[in-house]
């Protein structure tokens, strides 16, 4: 069983900058293609960015194209979102999801993964 944990979530300005972890237990990520994404209150679940096993790929979703970057931790077992240029729309709870097959650029649709972490919540607001 894959067990994820997501930290780094809070409360930030417009403009600022969060950095997301994704961590497992008792496996390591090395092997799983990694999605992050996000739901706001009211809204559908949406699909922010994945990244490969061997990180050689990596997909974005366009509204956060150019501000996110995801990447994997060398031998920490974990795989980062980097957020910057932060704005209100951004507000969701933000979940890692983990699946051993790779999608491709489908790897954006949540129904795809197997294993979920419970969320952090990221708040955006002056």
């Amino acid at each position: 069983q894959v067990q994820l944990v997501e930290s780094g979530g809070g409360l930030v300005q417009p403009g600022g900058s969060l950095r997301l972890s994704c961590a497992a237990s008792g496996v390591s990520l090395d092997y799983y293609a990694i999605g992050w994404f996000r739901q706001a209150p009211g809204k559908e679940r949406e699909g922010v960015s994945c990244i490969s096993s061997s990180a050689a790929n990596t997909y974005y979703a366009d509204s956060v194209k150019g501000r996110f970057t995801i990447s994997r931790g060398n031998a920490k077992n974990t795989v980062y979102l980097q957020m910057n240029s932060l704005k209100p729309e951004d507000t969701a709870v933000y979940y890692c999801a983990a699946d051993l097959f790779w999608y491709g650029s489908r790897c954006l649709e949540g129904t795809l993964y197997k294993y979920w972490g419970q969320g952090t919540q990221v708040t955006v607001s002056s």
